[in-house]
């Protein structure tokens, strides 16, 4: 069971997630976007968000910056989130600039805003659970986008929540966080698109 737990928390990573959710998006909410666009920016978000983070981890390993490439602890964390959320406001204003993609900008202007929450977590001693926001994320992401467009996508979200439920169970299984951290990183994913949506 704890193999299966740890399976479950790589599928899901919070660095694949985004790049499962932009391939949703294009299969389901209705654009008008061609293949080519469709491939460059899968492209782009998957080298920011997986390959770019992982790089980081990597070299910080190298360096002895972080024990494990868990970052188990909240002074390991510091640093990548921090960095973190500069790379996804940078790719956010890039894909705002550069074409007319805003859904997808929300995404992550949204993801930035809720890592930025996450940081100042850290003065408080909450190590909030980045699975749990992503997935948060993805869930109401999907909910907001029904209401734009007024399309619901109920299974997407019943999907998003059952895994949120899985990864929860997961994470709590390994004692990677406290039950709070775990649900207040889904909040806080949950909340992040409205607010942002709001000022935008």
């Amino acid at each position: 069971m704890h193999r299966f737990y740890k399976t479950i928390s790589v599928i899901l990573h919070p660095l694949v997630v985004p790049t499962i959710g932009v391939i949703l998006y294009f299969l389901i909410v209705p654009n008008t976007y061609d293949s080519n666009q469709k491939l460059a920016l899968l492209g782009l978000i998957f080298v920011t968000t997986y390959l770019v983070p992982t790089l980081i981890l990597i070299l910080f390993k190298k360096l002895k910056l972080i024990n494990t490439f868990k970052t188990q602890n909240i002074e390991e964390r510091k640093i990548p989130v921090a960095l973190m959320v500069v790379v996804f406001y940078l790719l956010a204003n890039t894909i705002a600039s550069k074409t007319n993609m805003l859904d997808i900008s929300l995404l992550f202007y949204a993801t930035s805003a809720a890592l930025t929450f996450i940081y100042l977590c850290f003065a408080y001693q909450l190590k909030l659970s980045i699975h749990l926001l992503s997935l948060g994320i993805s869930t109401s992401f999907f909910i907001l986008l029904g209401f734009i467009y007024s399309y619901s996508f109920p299974t997407v979200v019943m999907i998003n929540i059952l895994l949120a439920g899985f990864v929860a169970n997961a994470r709590l299984h390994l004692k990677a966080h406290t039950a709070k951290e775990v649900y207040l990183g889904f909040l806080v994913g949950f909340i992040a698109p409205f607010a942002v949506y709001s000022f935008l």
